[in-house]
């Protein structure tokens, strides 16, 4: 069974729409596209680096749309992406020059995708995929890098209907610019109880 790890740069409200560059993703009028340049530093880049071995990828579509635009042009800076295999979630979309690339139709389709032998798959952005996933209890591992912004707008990673779950931390670092970088994986149900004071 492959794992489902979630890979989202967001900021403290929870935004984790167009990190990389303005017009990256301006939909609903969003102005604030590209607010992580100015947080990278050496550990950011190391740490990065890491995660951005090979895999393979599941995707939404406007994030492949965004992705396969670009990283074909780019391959010498992350060649991972480009040999790894794309699993794209889309209604709409169903065909693309890019290699390596297979569509999915349903929640059903990633179900037997997670059930099947192979690298573990990485969603980077893709909040609807993201919140779907979320919703259905299938994300294994959560990847947060929690910039210290607040937008009050945007594409957010929780929305109100995320399935209940709890989670440990398995990995943590503070960039010197201040970047939490959280890596948490599915741990169980969640207890309650009552505060002894």
């Amino acid at each position: 069974m492959r794992k489902i790890k979630v890979i989202t740069m967001m900021t403290l409200d929870g935004v984790m729409q167009a990190p990389g560059g303005p017009g990256e993703d301006d939909s609903g009028g969003f102005k604030y596209g590209g607010w992580t340049v100015s947080y990278g530093d050496e550990l950011f880049g190391q740490l990065m680096e890491e995660e951005m071995k090979s895999s393979d990828y599941l995707l939404g579509r406007k994030t492949f749309e965004i992705f396969e635009s670009y990283w074909p042009q780019h391959a010498d800076f992350w060649p991972a992406v480009n040999e790894g295999t794309k699993y794209v979630l889309s209604e709409t979309v169903k065909t693309s020059d890019w290699e390596h690339t297979v569509f999915l139709k349903s929640l059903a389709d990633i179900e037997t995708l997670k059930n099947s032998e192979g690298p573990d798959l990485q969603v980077w952005g893709s909040s609807k995929l993201a919140q779907l996933l979320l919703n259905n209890d299938l994300v294994d591992e959560l990847r947060l890098k929690i910039y210290p912004l607040i937008l009050g707008e945007g594409k957010k990673l929780f929305e109100n209907n995320a399935v209940s779950a709890a989670f440990s931390l398995t990995e943590s670092h503070v960039t010197s610019k201040g970047v939490i970088i959280a890596n948490y994986r599915r741990n169980g149900e969640i207890i309650t109880g009552e505060v002894e004071v």
